[in-house]
């Protein structure tokens, strides 16, 4: 049965409600396999990465099956619980529980480290029926004797994968570990490397397995160019390329915290609204500069790459890499920020003298070579980028007639002639 409106799925009428008011009638594929299993009960193992839809490929069936089964329950503790690897990416999963079951007479917390547990300890004291954790805080709490997890029937586990990279696999085993026998348990994760597979093996029972790609890879659906530029020069690149508008919404990555604060505050000085992202911030701020991106409020979010994980927002116009990943594979993940759900984007990268490496790795891990804006170096194309494609126009404006390379190089150095810095 193919299904391609969420009025099909049999959902609550609450939560149809909620559908119709964030405008979603089409279901992702991942949601339309995965919610007509889950509401009939089933295990899953999800392969999907982020930008699938697969929040709510969990999300509304859990809050299907809860509404149909809600009583007085509190005083046992939460029903389903939602295990995340980092704070901004359990934050931002509680906003769609929220979302979603806004007609819902449910209630729920986010519980995550590096702030106060006041208020997560009163909010479970209150009672709740879904808890979304970072696994740290939670076990904390477990072992304060503040939280309970005999009556959980649903359990997910999100960015399975990206959870063991950093080290949870023992507090993951441990809180399972305390979660009753009878229960529906999912687990989602982008990649299945074999510690993941063998966590899947252990707490699912006879899964339907779904696995669903973006549905366009980042090289297909992303227009991706460079800039070879030297690092004196970025900056003043990067506030020339921001003074055109069709950049609306843009995530600038750096590759250090100080770097972040660096182009942030550059940006600033310029007029620009910017906020930085990255691990020295404290949760209130990341949260606070989360927000205004979010909003709309600040134009351009400067990011590292570990702070901006479980960042999910919609509309990125564009993805700038102010300096280029060490590791192509970030590159990647970077990029796909403005590709949601199969949405063009466009990224753009600055690349220095020093960076040229970064960029013959990446071109061989997407097997393309980046269109470049204005003059290729002669040392890259003597390294190997013979017969290099060279892209004029801004790849955001492409009804803009072809322009000299001289007229296009924003970088103020010309690239045949080298010119001592004043």
């Amino acid at each position: 049965m193919t299904i391609s409106n969420f009025s099909e799925l049999g959902l609550a009428d609450p939560i149809q409600r909620a559908l119709n008011a964030r405008n979603h009638v089409n279901p992702t594929p991942i949601q339309a396999q995965a919610i007509p299993e889950l509401l009939n009960g089933r295990d899953m193992l999800g392969i999907a990465q982020t930008g699938t839809g697969k929040t709510a490929a969990f999300a509304l069936p859990i809050l299907h099956q809860l509404s149909r089964t809600h009583g007085n329950n509190r005083s046992r503790g939460p029903r389903a619980l939602v295990l995340a690897p980092t704070r901004e990416l359990a934050i931002q999963i509680g906003e769609d529980f929220r979302g979603y079951g806004k007609y819902l007479h449910l209630r729920q917390t986010v519980i995550f480290g590096g702030v106060s547990q006041r208020p997560q300890v009163n909010a479970l004291q209150r009672g709740v029926d879904i808890v979304i954790a970072t696994p740290g805080r939670l076990l904390d709490l477990m072992s304060q004797r503040r939280l309970g997890l005999d009556a959980v029937e649903y359990l997910v586990l999100d960015e399975a994968d990206r959870m063991l990279d950093m080290g949870f696999v023992r507090d993951v085993r441990k809180i399972i570990s305390a979660l009753p026998k009878a229960r529906q348990s999912l687990l989602f994760s982008a990649t299945m490397p074999n510690e993941v597979g063998s966590l899947s093996a252990d707490i699912l029972t006879n899964p339907i397995r779904v696995e669903v790609t973006p549905q366009a890879t980042p090289v297909e659906s992303i227009e991706q160019s460079v800039y070879h530029v030297e690092t004196a020069g970025k900056r003043s690149l990067l506030a020339k390329l921001l003074e055109d508008p069709a950049l609306s919404r843009v995530i600038v990555f750096a590759r250090t915290k100080h770097r972040a604060n660096r182009v942030a505050e550059h940006l600033g000085k310029c007029g620009f609204d910017a906020e930085a992202i990255h691990g020295n911030k404290s949760q209130g701020a990341r949260q606070r500069a989360l927000k205004r991106f979010r909003t709309g409020d600040a134009r351009i979010l400067v990011a590292t790459d570990i702070a901006a994980r479980g960042i999910d927002v919609d509309a990125i116009s564009h993805v700038i890499n102010f300096e280029l990943p060490s590791e192509p594979e970030s590159y990647v993940h970077r990029i796909g920020r403005t590709a949601r759900a199969g949405a063009a984007g466009i990224a753009l990268s600055f690349c220095d003298s020093t960076e040229r490496g970064s960029l013959r790795g990446i071109e061989r891990l997407i097997r393309r070579r980046l269109a470049v804006i204005g003059e290729e170096p002669a040392a890259a194309a003597s390294a190997g980028r013979t017969e290099p494609k060279r892209s004029h126009d801004r790849p955001w404006q492409k009804h803009q007639r072809p322009r000299t390379a001289a007229a296009n190089d924003t970088s103020g150095h010309r690239p045949r002639r080298r010119r001592r810095a004043a």
